[in-house]
């Protein structure tokens, strides 16, 4: 085995290992209780949905009221599964947020701006 060989083959298993690791870390966490919800722009937030991802999502918290500019709530989540999640917001001058993919088991605060 030459040293060049050597170096690859350790190098290829200290990739292996962070695949590894990485895949065991994403298994174990598991998304929060409830999550916090900061609006962060000059209008109120009329409506919040956060749903599982997929062809039939499921509604796991919902904002009750307007949240009001430079407020924030917790939200329980009902039965969540998975860590990633999409987030659809409507304001008070009728613009929509619509994000898809938030990792709740990571941010467990979703802040709304401009």
């Amino acid at each position: 085995m030459t040293i060049q060989s050597a170096i690859s083959a350790a190098g290829l298993l200290g990739f292996t290992v962070s695949i590894c690791f990485a895949t065991a870390t994403a298994q174990t966490a598991k998304p929060p209780v409830q999550v916090k919800v900061t609006n962060g722009r000059t209008v109120p937030v009329v409506s919040l949905e956060i749903a599982t991802p997929g062809e039939q999502p499921r509604l796991i918290a919902k904002l009750t009221k307007p949240l009001a500019p430079g407020k924030s709530i917790a939200l329980k989540l009902n039965k969540p599964a998975g860590c990633s999640y999409s987030v659809l917001a409507k304001f008070g001058d009728e613009v929509e947020s619509d994000n898809e993919g938030v990792d709740l088991c990571r941010e467990r605060s979703i802040r709304l701006t401009d």
